[in-house]
């Protein structure tokens, strides 16, 4: 699975060319102030905004979404991307206008310039995927298609979401995947098709629905050996066996997830199917009394299972010592609290030790690597959580696969604006 079906930026020349770069630089954004809080997405994209040094550079990206705190304009973003890069950037306060064209028109070998928001247009989230006639009359594609040699995505953490900026260019030139989302997949890849076992999943955190998608997959089609749970799908899991976990635990899972009857069936169908290569806690501290208790203990109806005990740790460990490749997302506990931390620290630990291939996924699992200071030590880090599960669960991605239908229109173009 080397090879990859669409194009990528090594099957052009972009130097004197309009380039359409479209990436995912979707930030935490202070509330009260508008400031960016984490530049780390921005970062991202160094890699394949230097290669397109010699190109006329247009940047698109989205902020949020509509009614939210941090639905915003790209201004800021501009500053910060060009104080990363040690190069001006110029921001235009519009997508698809005249003031946008007639930059874009504008331009000059090495120039870059960043639009508007894309989410600030309803066109471009509105259209349903398999309205693509729609989708390319937009405003957005019909004043921006006639601009650009080539249109680089590089959105991977957007890439299962179906909106126009992402997809809406298949006829108008080469589409291209550009140097992250290449090297996502190419990871993501390398993991999932990997010869060496064992090859084992730890999964945690709150999205519950995600963890029984991608665990549902992973062992239908023995992709791992083994998958060890923490988080709220553990307990999901530990509920569906006929453990009691409380009150508390139970409304926690029911009033969060609206399917949550549909959840538990599948879970049950693992276990039913798979039960020998599913790994659960054996013990647990509690929230707020910070207490240990063993699974088969009373789990007191005004309590959350906050953490995995010590007996979970080093059962976990051992798996983890073996393993040959490890796809970890989500931590396995409420590790914002010191009293609840050990469980995801001790375990994201063994993962640092571990000498096989290791793919982080998540947010919340890269913002505890960044707490416990593991970063470091991981092969590669995604930048996508919804994306990462879609992919590995092997659902169809709709930009991947307008990449790939694009190649197939595009196959033989080299330039051509």
């Amino acid at each position: 699975m080397d090879g990859l079906p669409f194009f990528t930026m090594d099957d052009f020349d972009f130097n004197n060319s309009y380039v359409y770069l479209r990436i995912d630089i979707n930030s935490p954004i202070n509330p009260i102030t508008g400031e960016i809080m984490d530049n780390s997405r921005l970062k991202s994209y160094t890699k394949t905004i230097e290669e397109l040094s010699n190109s006329r550079l247009v940047i698109t990206a989205h902020q949020g979404r509509p009614g939210e705190s941090d639905f915003i304009s790209l201004d800021r973003h501009a500053k910060y991307l060009s104080n990363i890069l040690n190069k001006e950037i110029e921001f235009i306060d519009s997508l698809f206008g005249h003031n946008a064209r007639d930059a874009i028109n504008k331009m000059k070998s090495g120039d870059i310039i960043m639009l508007e928001n894309t989410r600030f247009y309803s066109e471009e989230i509105a259209i349903s995927p398999d309205k693509f006639e729609i989708m390319e009359n937009t405003n957005i594609i019909r004043n921006l298609s006639g601009l650009f040699n080539y249109y680089i995505i590089d959105a991977f953490g957007t890439i299962h979401r179906p909106q126009t900026s992402l997809m809406g260019f298949k006829k108008s030139g080469p589409m291209i995947a550009g140097r992250l989302m290449e090297r996502e997949i190419k990871m993501i890849n390398k993991f999932k098709y990997s010869d060496l076992r064992p090859k084992i999943a730890i999964l945690g955190g709150s999205k519950i629905s995600d963890a029984i998608k991608v665990s549902k997959s992973l062992l239908e089609n023995n992709v791992v050996d083994y998958i060890l749970y923490g988080g709220v799908i553990a307990n999901v899991f530990i509920w569906v066996k006929g453990h009691d976990i409380g009150k508390k635990n139970r409304d926690f899972i029911m009033n969060n997830n609206k399917n949550y009857e549909n959840i538990m069936e599948i879970a049950r169908y693992i276990l039913n199917k798979f039960g020998d290569k599913i790994i659960l806690p054996d013990d647990f501290i509690l929230n707020p009394s910070e207490k240990h208790i063993n699974i088969n203990g009373n789990i007191p109806d005004t309590e959350l299972l906050a953490d995995i005990g010590m007996d979970s740790i080093l059962k976990f460990e051992e798996y983890i010592k073996s393993a040959k490749n490890i796809f970890i997302n989500g931590p396995l506990g409420m590790y914002e609290i010191s009293a609840y931390s050990l469980g995801t620290r001790e375990i994201l630990n063994a993962v640092a030790m571990n000498r096989g291939v290791k793919l982080i996924g998540g947010g919340h699992t890269l913002s505890a690597l960044n707490k416990f200071e593991l970063s470091k030590y991981m092969d590669y880090i995604s930048t996508g959580g919804g994306a990462l599960i879609n992919y590995l669960s092997g659902d169809s991605i709709p930009v991947i696969d307008t990449l790939i239908e694009n190649k197939k229109i595009f196959g033989g173009v080299k330039n051509g604006r």
